[in-house]
């Protein structure tokens, strides 16, 4: 399948994991490294995630087409983000800095992302069996 996906593109998906593994590591392990005291629940499940988002990306490096999924969770939470916490900010004409990066940031998604390949991969392709084998031969 990967010879249908442009080594241009892959190597767009590999810049977004490289940004990913670098620019969001340096910004989370540290804080996670450094932290004294315990953390509040929420703000220890936002840094955990993306740390795991970090560290996977590294994988993106060597394999962008099995990591898809990872670039797909990171559009995902960045758009219902956009839409649950920055739109009501927006109505009440406030705004912070985090609206523009994670704007524009989904923005990178849907262009990197090879949609062709999505569709073909987990939309049209059928699922994998929900029973065993075995189940099968009776």
């Amino acid at each position: 399948m990967s010879e249908e996906i442009s080594t241009f593109r892959l190597y767009l998906m590999r810049l977004l994991y490289l940004l990913n593994f670098v620019l969001l590591g340096l910004q989370v392990w540290p804080g996670i490294i450094t932290h004294v005291g315990a953390w509040d629940p929420v703000k220890g499940v936002a840094f955990s995630f993306w740390a795991a988002l970090s560290a996977l990306s590294g994988l993106g490096l060597r394999y962008p087409l099995k990591m898809l999924p990872l670039l797909l969770l990171q559009l995902l939470y960045k758009s219902i983000w956009v839409i649950a916490v920055a739109l009501p900010l927006w109505s009440a004409f406030r705004s912070i800095e985090l609206t523009k990066v994670m704007a524009v940031g989904a923005v990178v998604d849907l262009i990197v992302i090879p949609w062709p390949y999505v569709l073909a991969n987990y939309v049209k392709k059928p699922g994998d069996r929900w029973k065993s084998v075995s189940a099968f031969r009776r």
